[in-house]
């Protein structure tokens, strides 16, 4: 751990809310001890506890920050769970938690553009398939987070839109393309609407009936999903032409350039269709696609170039007032088995689950 990172604790992490509190608690009374939730056996969400756990530090090319919020993602379940296979690889007791927002405390060796004290969001290493859910949490990937994105959609949204920029940038979607995101109304999906537009892409989200609103306040033109999608695509373009304030604008009637399919069964094939052809189509969760002819983007594990650079770009929007993360519930680390039964309630959500650490406000 850098110099620099060693003072950080006492620069930064003891002046935090509740971190007196908190660090009195810490029943091992070690100082290098922190409360985070965590699990010393696979289960249902009641397997989850808050108990003081060892303190995670900065390595190279690493920050750690002094955690205010942290999403809880569909992976934390299925790897709690032990159902995920990558549950194999864990060693108990294990932190979920994948995305976290908070104040800089430790930066590892190597580390530029970053100093303690700022406040930033991001995620934890992929590989170590957890550790944001705690007072305490090492980052690979960040930005600064502007004052105008709530702690709570910060700390929800790194990996969401993470993976939305790396699918847009393999789509290539820029000015003037026409892209329509099946599941646009879930976490990647918003994110992925929110990005597209601010490239200048012209955007047809399908969701939910009940989540039609929510896309159309986002900026997409909002379609429902499931089978029968090009004739409801072809109803909109119609539709469209009659629209004296759209008659004259060429990309209002343009085909489909490109599809991005974030979730829903079998429907590649339709995208496909409406496209013309498979190297227009991205998915993210139909391994089928293949198959297809259809790119599956699966990130750093596939070897993919990254889209850590759409954090910095999501701020930016931020502060502009065009990026936004829904959140549905915002509960203290003590109550993480209900976050975890909210998060895969099987009926719709309006929109992320978070957490926060002891003495943080929920808002």
């Amino acid at each position: 751990m850098s110099e620099q990172g060693l003072g950080a604790r006492a620069a930064v992490g003891d002046a935090r809310p509740g971190a007196a509190a908190s660090d009195a608690g810490a029943d091992a009374g070690a100082a290098d001890s922190m409360f985070a939730v965590q699990y010393a056996e696979f289960g249902p969400p009641e397997v989850l506890t808050v108990r003081p756990h060892a303190q995670p530090h900065a390595e190279a090319g690493q920050v750690r920050i002094a955690v205010r919020a942290a999403g809880v993602a569909p992976v934390d379940l299925s790897i709690r769970s032990g159902r995920s296979p990558s549950a194999s690889r864990l060693t108990l007791p294990h932190i979920p938690g994948m995305d976290a927002a908070g104040v800089v405390d430790e930066i590892g060796p190597g580390v530029r553009g970053v100093a303690l004290g700022d406040e930033v969001f991001g995620s934890v290493d992929i590989a170590k398939l957890g550790g944001a859910s705690a007072e305490f949490a090492v980052l690979s990937f960040w930005a600064k987070k502007p004052a105008a994105l709530p702690w709570a959609q910060a700390g929800a949204s790194g990996s969401s839109i993470e993976t939305a920029t790396r699918a847009l940038d393999l789509l290539d979607i820029t000015e003037g393309t026409t892209l329509l995101i099946d599941g646009a109304a879930g976490g990647v999906g918003s994110a992925a609407v929110q990005l597209a537009l601010a490239r200048g892409a012209r955007v047809i989200g399908t969701a939910s009936v009940a989540n039609q609103s929510y896309l159309a306040s986002l900026g997409a033109q909002p379609l429902t999903y499931g089978p029968g999608l090009p004739g409801r695509v072809a109803a909109l373009q119609a539709e469209t032409l009659q629209a004296p304030a759209l008659q004259a604008t060429a990309r209002a009637t343009t085909p489909i350039d490109r599809a991005l399919h974030v979730s829903g069964a079998n429907a590649l094939p339709e995208l496909i269709s409406l496209t013309g052809s498979p190297d227009a189509v991205v998915t993210l969760s139909d391994f089928t696609g293949p198959s297809l002819g259809v790119r599956v983007s699966v990130g750093e594990i596939g070897g993919e170039p990254d889209g850590r650079h759409g954090l910095a770009a999501a701020a930016a929007l931020a502060t502009q007032g065009r990026f936004r993360v829904r959140i549905d519930h915002v509960l203290p680390f003590e109550r993480a088995a209900e976050a975890h039964v909210a998060a895969g309630a099987l009926s719709p959500r309006s929109g992320k689950i978070v957490l926060v650490p002891p003495g943080e406000q929920l808002h």
